[in-house]
């Protein structure tokens, strides 16, 4: 668990690139609606390639029914995190599931995996989180992870939902990084330690408004921070919802 209080100290020696909302790449296909924080697609940006090991980020909406049907990856370590709706997976290992708000699944895809993702009801959209990392070890025998985690255990703290060790409370991942999420009242502030020295973390707003350090952010805007051992997060309004991905920054 993460130290709670209301006086965090704030780090002023740390370097940062904040990608506003309304900055991210956008498609719309109609049955998807998509915005990208990092290129993928159609949305090339060179300066908006990665994050460290964070390649990428995608705010994906699917209409009733559709989805994305079996596709591959490799050597790729894929998260998704439901907001809303329910998620049905598929995948060449022979899993089908669904997820939903307070899952989150992961997959490694290593030597090559076959997928597909749909939106399971005829009767309201689906919103997730779709997260790629670079993996630390490569070709690695594909496999499946995914957990439900208790939404209460996130109230003005943060949770935990991924790391690099399969006994930890979350998913587990091949790299060196650490995923916690929260809902915090207004006016808690909180303070986050890095985990593993020269790691970096990028802040994704879910829902309200934070600052970080000194820094404002609001709904949907992320903020990459590096060479800072910890930082500190306040929530400027009710029942905002923070996503931290603490990642190594070198390839």
């Amino acid at each position: 668990m993460e130290n709670t209080n209301t006086t965090p100290s704030i780090d002023t020696n740390f370097k940062h690139v904040l990608h506003k909302a309304e900055t991210r790449g956008h498609a719309n296909h109609g049955w998807l609606e998509s915005y990208h924080t990092f290129s993928f697609a159609n949305y090339q940006n060179r300066e908006r390639m990665n994050f460290g090991v964070l390649r990428v980020l995608n705010d994906d909406r699917v209409n009733q029914g559709m989805g994305f049907g079996k596709h591959p990856h490799d050597n790729m370590e894929i998260i998704s995190i439901p907001l809303e709706g329910d998620l049905e997976h598929q995948d060449s290992m022979g899993n089908t599931t669904v997820i939903r708000e307070g899952d989150v699944q992961a997959m490694s895809a290593g030597t090559g995996i076959f997928h597909s993702e749909y939106n399971k009801n005829q009767d309201q959209l689906v919103k997730f989180l779709q997260i790629w990392i670079y993996p630390n070890k490569k070709n690695v025998t594909p496999r499946y992870d995914q957990v439900t985690l208790d939404l209460n255990d996130r109230h003005n703290k943060l949770q935990q939902v991924l790391s690099p060790n399969p006994e930890d409370e979350g998913v587990w991942i091949h790299q060196d990084a650490w995923f916690h999420m929260g809902k915090f009242d207004a006016g808690i502030a909180t303070q986050y330690q890095i985990k593993k020295p020269g790691n970096g973390v990028y802040v994704f707003v879910l829902r309200g408004d934070f600052t970080v350090q000194n820094i404002n952010l609001n709904q949907r805007d992320g903020l990459g921070i590096w060479d800072t051992d910890s930082l500190s997060l306040t929530a400027n309004s009710e029942g905002a919802e923070v996503l931290l991905m603490e990642v190594p920054m070198q390839l």
